[in-house]
């Protein structure tokens, strides 16, 4: 099979949340021990650091990458969704899985697999593991899929856990209450592994205490390190962080959200160099502050596209995400919002609407995933929450009608869904 026939291949043969949803998603992690053995477990042969959370993942795990990266360290990197290619998942040192790879990978064992029916995402998590301990990696930074306590990454032993937030989002899956929610992500607590908390509400914190000490696990609030001193935000050099530890820092992202992440990942590395496994410098975390996306393919977090008009899309795509983008979007000087949108259909889809701001411009938009809310259906949800403007059936043409309506001093949001922005991406690329 050729790349694409393979890519194909994985997409029918395994399905892919993104696309179908729910029933994508496989309880358990039998298959994921299955693959493991077959592999002879690969995710032994280098060190973790594990990362779950409703939001924040992603930005946490490159940041920690870049950093591990400018300590010269080998690093993969594991994250998704993917935005434009699906090698984005899978990375060493910045560099993409090779097409050759993900061919040989599938074309040598799929007849182990089939049989097995994985998920789209317990094959793509066994290939990268294999994939890492193939490239010899010092140390793998991993994100959770989905939730924790089953995700089918959390079979590894890390040398550092992370859990960046709790808010609502998968609800069908890890629960209704913020206290369910936290306990899947508290799945990845494991014995005598330090764990990270970035943020916690009064329902999650006691989750997380009971499950660290049952499990002998040194747990940190980085809420309660306060690292971060003090911050700004420089529009010609990015969001500058006065640290307790490191001086002065850089981000080279940007978003509201971004701050929170920093405590977090100032809090990981602290516990990283403390253990003595890890050697990382002021100089090291500045040069991964702020080299963030160069180092490892970061896309779609408050990503500047264009000057004129000013023009922005993130991935946020939940209510906890949004909290931080509205505060961003106020604070925009432009003669008028302008605001492409779309969602899936398994959000709180009128919370989102509901922060929104009426005086925006709204262009009403679906991304090319399955899961993809109709544009006409939010439309009609968002006009009850007096939010107006036009749908589009595909994500260029409204994109495409908010550049032709724009004046240069005006300011243009693209968002509400990973994959609205994979559709702009592939449409700016």
């Amino acid at each position: 099979m050729t790349y694409d026939e393979t890519i194909a291949y994985l997409y029918d043969s395994a399905p892919l949340f993104q696309n179908v949803g729910k029933t994508a998603y496989k309880e358990g992690l039998a298959n994921t021990f299955a693959l493991d053995e077959h592999f002879a477990h690969p995710h032994r042969q280098f060190r973790t650091i594990h990362v779950a959370g409703t939001n924040g993942k992603g930005s946490t795990c490159h940041t920690l990458a870049a950093i591990l990266q400018e300590a010269g360290y080998r690093v993969g990197l594991y994250t998704s969704p993917h935005l434009v290619d699906f090698r984005e998942r899978i990375r060493v040192n910045g560099e993409k899985i090779s097409q050759e790879y993900v061919v040989d990978f599938v074309a040598q064992n799929k007849a182990f697999f089939e049989p097995l029916y994985p998920s789209f995402f317990e094959l793509v998590t066994a290939m990268a593991f294999k994939y890492f301990a193939d490239q010899r990696v010092d140390v793998a930074v991993v994100e959770v899929g989905l939730g924790g306590r089953l995700d089918c990454t959390n079979i590894i032993q890390p040398e550092l856990s992370v859990i960046t937030n709790i808010s609502f989002d998968h609800v069908q899956f890890l629960g209704d209450t913020l206290a369910k929610i936290a306990a899947e992500k508290a799945g990845i607590i494991k014995t005598g592994v330090p764990v990270v908390i970035g943020e916690f509400l009064p329902e999650t914190r006691p989750i997380f205490e009971a499950k660290a000490k049952e499990v002998g696990a040194q747990i940190c609030f980085a809420e309660e390190v306060h690292e971060v001193l003090n911050h700004h935000f420089n529009a010609d050099i990015g969001m500058i962080y006065e640290t307790k530890s490191y001086g002065e820092l850089i981000g080279e992202l940007c978003g509201d959200c971004q701050i929170k992440n920093t405590e977090t990942i100032l809090t990981a590395v602290n516990l990283l160099t403390q253990t003595g496994k890890f050697l990382i410098s002021p100089n090291d975390m500045k040069r991964g502050f702020a080299h963030v996306c160069e180092l490892t393919g970061l896309m779609g977090r408050w990503q500047t596209l264009h000057d004129s008009p000013k023009t922005v899309c993130d991935t946020g795509h939940n209510l906890g995400g949004f909290q931080y983008i509205v505060r961003q979007l106020a604070a925009q000087p432009c003669r008028q919002l302008r605001i492409v949108i779309g969602m899936v259909n398994d959000k709180d889809i009128g919370g989102v609407l509901s922060l929104l701001p009426a005086e925006a411009v709204y262009y009403f938009t679906q991304a090319s995933v399955k899961r993809a809310l109709p544009a006409a259906e939010v439309q009609r949800l968002a006009a009850e929450h007096g939010l107006h403007g036009q749908s589009f059936p595909t994500v260029a043409a409204a994109y495409q009608a908010a550049r032709r309506e724009a004046s240069a001093d005006d300011f243009i949001y693209v968002g509400g869904s990973n994959f609205v922005v994979a559709d702009l991406l592939k449409i700016e690329d």
